[in-house]
């Protein structure tokens, strides 16, 4: 975030998808002074599950540079400890 804020230009905007690992924006002065917009929200997860998912199981599309942890399905609560405490990104849940 604070690289984003950092390059964008006087009265730009900046946008983010998925929920912060901050609880204040880094570098909020400047982006303030530089009327600079900082904007999100939660990814829409579901609205692209049932056209994307079997391109992923089918090797189609490679999900690499946004999943950094597979589990099984029995171990999803140490996936979302993972992620809570910042040792994980994205954990994809193979049965």
């Amino acid at each position: 975030m604070a690289t984003a804020i950092t390059i964008t230009r006087p009265g730009g905007a900046v946008g983010r998808v998925g929920v912060p690992h901050y609880e204040a924006i880094p570098l909020a002065g400047p982006a303030f002074y530089n009327n600079i917009t900082v904007g999100g929200g939660p990814a829409p997860v579901r609205a692209y599950i049932e056209e994307l998912l079997p391109d992923v199981l089918e090797g189609r599309i490679e999900p690499g540079r946004v999943f950094d942890r597979t589990i099984g399905l029995n171990e999803v609560p140490d996936g979302y400890r993972a992620m809570d405490k910042r040792e994980a990104i994205k954990v994809m849940v193979k049965p």
